[in-house]
């Protein structure tokens, strides 16, 4: 089914959405976009359904046809004092208070939001495949952290991070237990499944 531009039509509408919930380590990334009412193209869609390549091809198409976008990072420190639902959330009103313009209205993926600036918001499940700017949304949230990823996957080599970045792959919870917890880890998730085996 193709995307829809708007949730409602002619206005100021932003999408946004977040990458990096389920992983690990590393930050929880969140984009904001506004698009032109005009915009589209034949490969956007939900981040999830694209390959790499197709993402970065379309990461710089976004940013240049965006009326406006914003990008924002929450660390695992803040991750581990405020929990994950509290970081993805304060990550989407970081990325849209980068935005130069303010919108009148902002679809959310999934069905978790706190309102921002008292501007009406819709949350929408899977609203990354039904709505372009939350799409393009979450194409930035996942080029972006995984270009981070990419980055610290360089300072800790054994975790393999450019690969996985962060999720929790069999390799990557070998690692963990090969290797110990890194700075970059979340220290309030379950990193091994033994931590549940542990003696009380």
């Amino acid at each position: 089914m193709p995307l829809k531009n708007f949730y409602i039509p002619n206005i100021v509408e932003a999408g946004t959405d977040e990458a990096g919930r389920g992983c690990l380590c590393g930050p929880v990334v969140a984009a904001a976009v506004i698009l032109p009412d005009n915009f589209s193209h034949p490969l956007l869609n939900d981040s999830k359904q694209l390959s790499e390549k197709q993402r970065d091809l379309l990461r710089p198409i976004i940013e240049e046809s965006a009326i406006s976008f914003g990008v924002s990072y929450v660390f695992e420190e803040t991750i581990d004092e405020i929990n994950i639902l509290q970081s993805s959330i304060l990550a989407m009103h970081l990325a849209l208070e980068k935005l130069k313009t303010v919108p009148q209205h902002i679809i959310v993926d999934g069905n978790k939001f706190k309102s921002y600036k008292q501007i009406p918001h819709t949350t929408i499940v899977k609203g990354d495949a039904k709505f372009m700017s939350i799409a393009a949304a979450s194409v930035l949230a996942k080029t972006y952290r995984d270009s981070y990823m990419e980055k610290i996957a360089v300072e800790f080599p054994d975790y393999q991070w450019q690969k996985n970045k962060g999720y929790p792959t069999i390799q990557h919870r070998n690692a963990i237990r090969n290797f110990g917890v890194t700075k970059y880890h979340r220290k309030s998730f379950r990193l091994l499944p033994e931590q549940l085996k542990l003696d009380l």
